[in-house]
């Protein structure tokens, strides 16, 4: 199937279904996205190369009436893996300073995942927590290109399989921090894996029917002389609070 084939309308019609009647997603867009090129900040629910927080921010996107095309940065772990040319079918590339560079030149909005396996290996206890693991890259590259920053956050990917442990000692010992930029391997339950380690992360899985809310968030921009770290911790407390939010509405 080619590149184009995968971004018809009826593909992403198809997604939106799911996301619908399965997961009955639902949408919140509290501020109207910019018509400018922006950097879409999102948090990940659970997984590697399948990942239900993906799917939603761009339903999400299709909802709010975003029309500007928008480049996703990927985890390496997708090429690694042979599967770089389906992502990139549907507009992935390598997360990279020079990918961000070339979206923006080509005035294409940018989707990036900040928290990378670490946000996306959360144990279940830990599934309603956005986990940027300290990382401000984000925030520094919206500053120096020049563009606002439109967080986004989906909660109830997390329960769509039950995570025991974040694997990160496992996953430090087997050196894959080096090996394949993996610092998680989860301890999960999933369907048709059942127990295992790692696994569901890396192939496709069978979701439980968890509800999935999304929140788009009004735009946000550094202030005069704020430091990046001071403007990521703001946009990513901001993220905090609107996911509360979400869970607990609806739990």
């Amino acid at each position: 199937m080619t590149g184009r084939a995968l971004r018809t309308p009826w593909v992403r019609a198809a997604v939106d279904g799911y996301l619908r009647h399965y997961h009955r997603h639902n949408v919140h867009i509290d501020e109207t996205v910019p018509d400018t090129t922006v950097l879409f900040v999102a948090n990940h629910g659970f997984g590697g190369l399948v990942d239900l927080n993906v799917a939603a921010a761009f339903s999400a996107l299709d909802r709010a009436a975003v029309t500007r095309p928008v480049t996703a940065l990927v985890h390496q772990l997708a090429w690694t893996m042979g599967l770089g040319t389906f992502v990139e079918a549907f507009g992935g590339v390598q997360a990279s300073v020079a990918a961000v560079e070339n979206a923006f030149a080509a005035e294409r909005n940018v989707l990036v995942f900040p928290g990378g396996d670490i946000d996306a290996g959360k144990s279940w206890r830990d599934r309603n927590t956005v986990c940027f693991d300290g990382r401000t890259g984000y925030a520094r590259m919206a500053t120096e290109c020049g563009v606002p920053i439109v967080p986004i956050v989906t909660s109830g990917a997390g329960e769509s399989l039950f995570v025991l442990h974040d694997g990160r000692g496992l996953a430090a010992a087997l050196r894959l921090p080096k090996l394949l930029r993996l610092n998680t391997l989860p301890v999960s339950i999933s369907i048709p894996w059942g127990l295992s380690v790692g696994v569901a992360g890396m192939l496709p899985y069978v979701a439980f029917p968890t509800k999935l809310e999304t929140a788009i968030l009004p735009a946000m921009t550094a202030e005069l002389d704020e430091t990046t770290e001071s403007f990521a911790a703001r946009v990513e407390a901001a993220m905090q609070a609107r996911l509360d939010r979400l869970v607990s509405e609806n739990s």
